[in-house]
């Protein structure tokens, strides 16, 4: 039987096989996205020095008061739009995208679709 406990074993073990690979410079630091029922959040991450650059999430107060539910598709829309404009604000155009272990499907490929139209490129 699967249970919470089981899936989100799987999904830290996916997301460990996806970490071996996928690494965040100064340069194409890594964008991380973490959905959990309620919300979803993402950052921008420089492995290296090991410090968040930008984060944005539905808990932001410049979103709260857009988004009804956090944990819908367009919820995750403009969470990618503004990680996408935060970034670009900080000067990063180029990211490499880390789904977490979770399918690109659904809110996580909302997310990384608004953050590309948004002018991020990976």
């Amino acid at each position: 039987m699967i249970t919470k406990e089981n899936r989100n074993v799987s999904r830290q073990r996916r997301h460990m096989r996806v970490r071996q690979r996928v690494s965040g410079t100064a340069v194409r630091p890594r964008l991380n996205v973490f959905r959990s029922n309620k919300h979803i959040y993402a950052q921008v991450i420089d492995d290296i020095s090991g410090n968040t650059v930008v984060a944005a999430s539905t808990q932001d107060k410049e979103l709260r008061g857009d988004i009804s539910n956090g944990g819908s598709v367009e919820a995750a829309r403009k969470v990618g739009e503004l990680i996408a404009k935060r970034a670009l604000e900080k000067g990063l155009s180029s990211v490499v995208f880390d789904r977490g272990g979770y399918l690109y499907h659904g809110r996580v490929q909302a997310l990384a679709e608004a953050a590309r139209e948004a002018g991020l490129q990976f």
